[in-house]
């Protein structure tokens, strides 16, 4: 049972994209652009981790 003190969680939705001023589509792009480098970054680790085990254990692919 909740207690009549405690605060509600709060739920962030997304914001439609058509309703985003010019500025915040700027920094949404931003942020996402800065989420891409972040995986590219992580992805040419993990194949040079691959590599790495493929030539120590002499895999195929």
């Amino acid at each position: 049972m909740a207690m009549p003190d405690e605060e509600p969680v709060l739920v962030k939705r997304a914001q439609a994209i058509d309703q985003m001023s010019v500025a915040e589509l700027e920094v949404r792009i931003a942020h996402l652009k800065s989420e891409i480098a972040a995986c590219e970054t992580e992805i040419e680790k993990k194949k040079a981790q691959k590599r790495a085990a493929d030539a120590l254990f002499g895999g195929d692919n």
